[in-house]
């Protein structure tokens, strides 16, 4: 099977991974430790028990290089993995370019996104040591339904603190969760102690994800019965999404190709992480493949961001990270993209682009819905905003392959569909949509508020 034969790569149900790759075992900088927010010590295994089940516990700090999926969980993955790897031949087509084009398709989950593949196994892991109820934000709201499922699955409780002017933009992904028996809130709410705080400040907040994670946070640490699941950031969800990319490696295989470039949306990380890192062994053995993370020019912890130790919520309740930070009270303007509205980003993938291992750039918010309309044209499927900006850079990395008359070998993460954000393609369409734009003056105060360490 050659490479310009095929349009649907379909790995066979046997080739699915049998084992989540950790990126931690080839790392040439080790992470810096997580910080307790309290005491400001290395944290210890005890400190996140109260919100964590112990197995998610020792993922998030194994260097372990492959981690079992328990066959439980790979008979889940089964029900939309492997998913398929796609050559957007009509896209090629269209931008005239003699690129190779193709893109994972997340989509074809039951929630319509890469956010299963976590959701699942931290839904397992909770039922078995015996937790009843699980807290979560969620931006966009496609983290919110992937738990809301994956709890209805293990027969647990979920509530969803969704962020304000996502609630808003997005009342279907709302419908979505509480179809599959979930709570879904508007984040901040006055349910918490956080979120009174927040709204007396300022009554008018879009919300945050930070906000969202403290309201989360604090219910689980209030209930023995419940603990709190995250959708991004952290080792062990960048772990699970490892599936991605190992299929990638083999799918490309299959065609003979191998990619000059692999790109996928960064928000707090965990779908780029998980197409990505199962490359950085090749990058580390001499493979000229470039790996890049687009994110929002309106969040853009990478491009604008710091690397220090900063909290992972507004109210400081999480653990302290070294990471890619606009400081954990920035409040981004209200893009659609409502997955990629992060104050920073996963502490991995931070080190790695620290490490010069990775790439990033920042998109604006008119130019990813073009891509997305030129995609839904040309290949047929409407992608969701966030994956849009993985869109818009395979289509500027296709046409500089056009310009200088070389034929890349490009392939992005098509992390989940749109059928959900109409209005957000209605605002385009209308000519209403606008470009955020980012305060630079809103970064430096919000950079004074980083936590001393």
């Amino acid at each position: 099977m050659r490479k310009d034969e095929l349009t649907k790569i379909i790995l066979p149900e046997e080739k699915l991974p049998k084992y989540w790759y950790n990126v931690q075992a080839d790392m040439p900088n080790p992470l810096a430790p997580g910080l307790n927010p309290q005491t400001k010590k290395p944290l210890q295994p005890q400190d996140l028990a109260q919100i964590f089940p112990m197995e998610l516990i020792k993922q998030e700090v194994s260097t372990e290089r492959f981690i079992e999926i328990p066959e439980e969980i790979r008979e889940q993955y089964k029900k939309w993995r492997p998913s398929p790897l796609i050559r957007a031949h009509n896209l090629e087509k269209a931008l005239g370019t003699p690129c190779r084009i193709y893109y994972k398709y997340e989509g074809v989950s039951p929630v319509g996104s890469h956010k299963l593949n976590t959701a699942v196994p931290q839904a397992y892991y909770n039922k078995k040591e015996g937790i009843k109820r699980l807290a979560t934000e969620t931006g966009a709201g496609q983290w919110g339904t992937a738990l809301a499922l994956a709890c209805k699955m293990y027969d647990l409780i979920c509530t969803v603190y969704m962020v304000r002017i996502s609630f808003e933009q997005k009342p279907y992904r709302r419908s979505f969760m509480e179809a599959y028996g979930a709570e879904c809130l508007a984040s901040p709410t006055t349910n918490t102690a956080v979120g009174k705080k927040v709204l007396e400040e300022n009554p008018d907040t879009l919300g945050s994800l930070g906000i969202a994670i403290s309201e989360a946070v604090e219910d689980a640490a209030a209930r023995s019965d419940t603990n709190y699941a995250l959708g991004s950031v952290l080792n062990h969800v960048c772990l699970h999404q490892s599936v991605i990319g190992q299929e990638v490696k083999l799918q490309m295989e299959m065609v003979d190709d191998y990619p000059d470039v692999v790109i996928g949306c960064c928000g707090g990380g965990s779908n780029f992480a998980g197409i990505a890192f199962p490359f950085i062994p090749d990058k580390l053995k001499g493979s000229k493949v470039r790996l890049l993370g687009v994110e929002p020019s309106a969040c853009p912890s990478m491009t604008k961001g710091v690397f220090a130790y900063d909290y992972g919520d507004v109210a400081g309740l999480t653990p302290m990270m070294m990471m890619y930070t606009l400081g954990h009270s920035f409040t981004p303007a209200g893009i659609h993209a409502g997955g990629l509205r992060y104050h920073g980003e996963s502490p991995l993938v931070s080190q790695l682009y620290h490490d010069k291992l990775l790439e990033a750039k920042a998109v604006n918010q008119r130019e990813v819905f073009e891509a997305a309309i030129l995609f839904a044209q040309t290949e047929g499927i409407l992608p969701a905003p966030e994956s849009s900006h993985a869109i818009r850079a395979a289509i500027d990395e296709a046409l500089e392959g056009k310009r200088d008359g070389v034929a890349r070998s490009i392939v992005f993460n098509l992390s989940g569909h749109g059928h959900l954000d109409l209005t957000a393609y209605d605002n385009y369409l209308s000519g209403k949509m606008v470009d955020a734009q980012f305060s630079e003056e809103d970064l430096k105060k919000n950079l004074l508020k980083l936590p001393t360490v």
